[in-house]
């Protein structure tokens, strides 16, 4: 039994668990093939499986919150540099390049509205699993959604209007409070309450270690759920396509100009991995009801960056960790240092 003042342990994964964080990619990859096939094979299940989704998510961010104790996450709050940098790459980054990408969008307003809308609005769910599989600052991550969230309600009606796309009224922004009250306070409250059953009760822990032994078939299933519900969406205009172009150009612009910021204000490797992963990763389940609002192309182009993003993601949980690591953050001061150092006398 824990100390009831401290948080518990990261609990251990089991042989299964283990096997299949192991085979996560290619597990990943195939869920999103499968349910393409699926959504395009069997498009009546789209309407009833996307109820489905905010469940599933929600089930996904407990697991995941879960195993972030609530005293790292109280202190993550403190970190100013991190929190600045994420502003920073969300709400000055992001739009420039979003403004920049808008040049090639196809005529339409509904297209132009989707992308607008989606790219200005910075993810508060999923980022935060991704990014713990790239072993990146989850619990920073965490603790900086409530501040994404408002800030992007504040500045959607702002950048919208700004960049060519319609007006968003104030009273029309309530999809983006309910999926935070939703995916983040009620499942983190639970995993908290949770996390204090562990640290009293045995069974406190056994529910724990079960419930991470989850996470990976958590995300298989939610990313089946998610493919398989928005996928028969896409029939209903398919110039829609012609913007999957902008979305593979903002997600392969993104990572190095996040990583730039996050190494100008010198963060530690996981907080570079998860600035680079806030930069790209976008609030695309929770805009959807808000994009069904303004059109039903302005919804199609939502889930198309959706699926986009979730093969992006799949990428990067590959490639971030491969060219963010410590060589990489210690080659970074390499420079300032050898300026600073004494000119050795030479061996006699």
């Amino acid at each position: 039994m824990h100390d009831p003042g401290v948080p518990p342990p990261l609990p251990r994964l089991t042989g299964a668990a283990e096997a299949l964080e192991r085979r996560q990619v290619p597990l990943y990859v195939g869920a999103i093939v499968v349910g393409a096939v699926v959504g395009l094979l069997a498009p009546a299940a789209g309407p009833g499986l996307s109820t489905a989704v905010n469940p599933v998510l929600g089930a996904l961010l407990f697991v995941t919150f879960l195993q972030v104790p609530a005293r790292e996450l109280a202190g993550s709050l403190r970190a100013g540099r991190f929190l600045g940098a994420v502003l920073v790459v969300n709400f000055v980054v992001v739009p420039l390049v979003v403004a920049g990408l808008a040049a090639f969008l196809p005529a339409g307003d509904a297209i132009r509205a989707g992308v607008l809308l989606v790219l200005l609005a910075p993810c508060v769910d999923y980022v935060v699993v991704f990014s713990r599989l790239a072993d990146a600052a989850a619990d920073r991550l965490l603790a900086a959604t409530p501040l994404l969230l408002i800030a992007q309600m504040l500045l959607l009606p702002v950048y919208m209007p700004l960049l060519g796309g319609p007006d968003i009224r104030g009273d029309a922004l309530g999809p983006l409070a309910e999926a935070f009250l939703v995916l983040i306070v009620v499942p983190l409250v639970l995993a908290w309450l949770v996390q204090a059953w562990a640290g009293r009760a045995r069974a406190g822990e056994v529910v724990t270690t079960g419930a991470t032994a989850l996470m990976v078939p958590l995300m298989v299933g939610t990313l089946l759920v998610v493919v398989v519900s928005q996928v028969p969406t896409l029939g209903g205009d398919p110039t829609v396509l012609l913007v999957v172009p902008v979305f593979v150009a903002f997600l392969m612009v993104m990572p190095l100009l996040g990583l730039a910021v996050a190494r100008l204000l010198r963060l530690d490797v996981p907080g570079r991995r998860a600035v680079v992963f806030s930069g790209a990763t976008r609030n695309s389940l929770v805009v959807l009801p808000l994009a069904l609002a303004l059109s039903p192309t302005a919804a199609a182009v939502v889930v198309t960056q959706t699926l986009v993003e979730v093969l992006g993601m799949v990428a990067y949980i590959r490639l971030v960790p491969r060219f963010v690591h410590e060589h990489a953050a210690d080659s970074s001061t390499r420079p300032v240092l050898r300026g600073r150092m004494r000119r050795r006398p030479p061996p006699e």
